[in-house]
């Protein structure tokens, strides 16, 4: 870019950013400015592959004009209703659309603005529900280690994330956790679902809450079909079954978070027909408007809902729980778009039909410097590092930035590199994301100990930072 063209920035001191290093960010800000299909447009002009969709919210790619058409239109018809004893058509139809696109039995709808909204209200609808039911002391919750859940109280006690957890000090009571799925040292490198161990697995949970807890206290199970958050972690085979017998034996909800597994990521609707496994509770955001509008929904079974309106007392308001943008006109839009599109374009089957080349190109970067695991499950990966000792993510962080500076935008998370491109996603794209992964590797570990050393990379994005007036 010459001098009588330089970049000019925004002024970044009032913008607080989310899970962001703000002030390592804002001396080498990564800024994009368009997209369209696959690919991001950066500030200086350049074409950047997006090698995870978004933020995992981008299934059916950039741009799509039947979502932005059906969001104008509604803004010019109506642009707002009251959602509380009041709401408007669109609201029932895309209800009813999500409905039908869950598994069967799910098809009682409730909107949020988010997946951590959609969580919270989960958890708020199990202990409802077993109250309302006479058992109010069903009231403990359980989660998973690694689990991500979010980041509004409820989501933060029940996930199993520290770092997300450590800042906050107390969140609610009354949770446990069980362990994780992942098991570097018995299924490393391994292609798709673990074969073994995840009955054995599932079973802990059964002796932990025989140990500790008496079951009939227990009001819900939630777990991530694949932990996401956590670097990509998927659950041996026969897991997640064995967790559904465990919880119908004992009375337990069982609750499913599939903000990120959600909308054709593994090569179905959800992870729960993946694993054919149909839980009590289902999660969602994200891919539900394809990122344009913020807008999240929990589906449950229709006896769930049903036990509300019949237990109680005539008049009431049978869950007190609920938010100003619930079902607002623009994500009603947005989602009934974003349905339409997955429907004309079989996406589900797309990201089926890609699984296997795309699980061939991630495992090609075995036997690089640093490369400790791969994991793979539809259209997601995770790449882990080998930890560097006082060096935390180091690698992981590097690697980012060098797949950046070579127009390729992945996420990083720990120790992990995590791919989840668009499903619209081209084979040779495919090729081209972890190609440059793999010269990004080599780059870093050529450098040596220069290489970690976050100055010395993006350059340009350093000067225009040093460049600016604010």
């Amino acid at each position: 870019m010459s001098q009588s063209n330089p970049i000019k920035l925004p002024n970044m001191s009032h913008y607080w950013m989310p899970f962001t290093a703000n002030r390592q960010f804002k001396a080498m800000p990564r800024l994009f400015k368009a997209a369209k299909g696959n690919y991001f447009t950066s500030i200086d002009d350049r074409q950047i592959l997006d090698g995870t969709a978004g933020l995992w919210c981008v299934p059916a790619g950039h741009g799509r004009s039947e979502i932005a058409s059906a969001v104008g239109n509604q803004l010019l018809t109506l642009d707002f209703a009251p959602p509380f004893q009041a709401s408007h058509p669109l609201a029932f139809e895309a209800a009813e659309r999500v409905a039908a696109y869950m598994p069967a039995g799910l098809d009682r709808i409730f909107f949020t603005n988010s997946g951590s909204e959609s969580v919270d209200t989960a958890l708020k609808i199990v202990l409802a529900y077993h109250r309302v039911c006479g058992n109010p002391l069903r009231n403990k919750l359980i989660g998973r280690e690694r689990g991500y859940h979010g980041v509004n109280f409820g989501g933060i006690a029940v996930g199993g994330i520290a770092g997300n957890r450590k800042a906050f000090g107390n969140s609610l009571a009354g949770v446990d956790h069980i362990r994780h799925p992942l098991d570097i040292a018995k299924n490393a490198f391994t292609k798709g679902v673990p074969a073994d161990g995840g009955v054995a697995l599932a079973n802990e949970f059964e002796q932990r809450i025989l140990t500790l807890h008496d079951p009939s206290t227990i009001a819900a199970l939630i777990v991530e079909p694949m932990q996401g958050s956590a670097g990509v972690v998927v659950p041996p085979a026969g897991y997640l079954k064995r967790l559904r017998e465990i919880c119908t034996q004992y009375g337990i909800l069982l609750i499913f978070d599939e903000v990120i597994t959600g909308f054709g990521r593994l090569g179905t609707k959800f992870g729960a027909d993946y694993f054919d496994v149909i839980p009590d509770i289902i999660t969602c955001a994200k891919g539900l408007t394809n990122g344009v509008v913020p807008m999240g929904a929990v589906a449950v079974k229709r006896e769930i809902y049903d036990a509300f309106m019949e237990k109680s007392p005539a008049g009431a308001i049978e869950l007190p729980h609920g938010y100003t943008y619930s079902a607002i006109p623009i994500a009603c839009a947005a989602a009934i778009a974003t349905l339409d599109i997955f429907a004309a374009e079989k996406l589900e089957d797309r990201a089926a039909s890609l699984s296997t080349y795309f699980e061939q190109a991630a495992h090609s970067l075995k036997g690089l410097p640093m490369v400790k695991d791969i994991r793979n499950i539809g259209l997601v990966a995770g790449i882990e590092f080998e930890s560097i000792a006082g060096k935390p993510s180091a690698m992981a962080f590097a690697t980012y930035l060098k797949c950046f500076e070579m127009g390729i935008h992945v996420r990083f998370t720990g120790e992990i590199i995590a791919i989840s491109p668009p499903l619209t996603i081209e084979k040779h794209e495919i090729d081209r994301i972890f190609n440059t992964i793999a010269d990004a590797i080599k780059s870093v570990n050529a450098a040596g100990e220069a290489g970690l050393i976050v100055n010395n990379h993006l350059k340009n994005e350093q000067a225009w930072a040093m460049h600016q007036s604010f």
